[in-house]
């Protein structure tokens, strides 16, 4: 999800110059962060035309001490995806024990051992989701 589908860093100007020094370094840990955050620009969209032809999951990696963000993922899934996502989000720490064909990941939390197809969102082939939505749908 981070950085994928919700841009992680909208968050950063919600929150109050003390909530940033306290959580430096470690932001993901801020209580209700990721209700802050907004979709990664064309994410919305790619995930509704993609669900349309491609059984989609969305897989996410909640930070440990943070647990509010567990709840919070799902609520900004409901939120932003709506009944297409209807329990298509898996919250794990292992992506590489989920079986797929093709895992879209930015280059921070991606499981080496993932057994598919990686695509790296971000990477100079796959830097949107234009870019990705013309690959997946060709």
């Amino acid at each position: 999800m981070d950085n994928v589908l919700v841009d992680f860093p909208s968050a950063f100007n919600i929150l109050d110059e003390g909530t940033k020094l306290e959580y430096e370094g470690h932001l993901d840990e801020v209580p209700g962060i990721f209700n802050m955050m907004k979709p990664v620009s064309g994410a919305v969209e790619s995930f509704n035309l993609l669900v349309e032809h491609h059984d989609v999951y969305i897989l996410s990696t909640p930070p440990w001490d943070n647990p509010g963000a567990w709840s919070d993922k799902l609520k900004w899934v409901k939120r932003y995806l709506g009944e297409k996502a209807y329990k298509r989000l898996i919250l794990t720490h292992h992506k590489n024990l989920n079986q797929g064909d093709i895992l879209i990941d930015d280059h921070n939390g991606c499981d080496e051992e993932f057994r598919g197809e990686v695509i790296r969102f971000g990477s100079e082939q796959y830097k949107d989701w234009n870019r990705i939505r013309e690959y997946l749908l060709r």
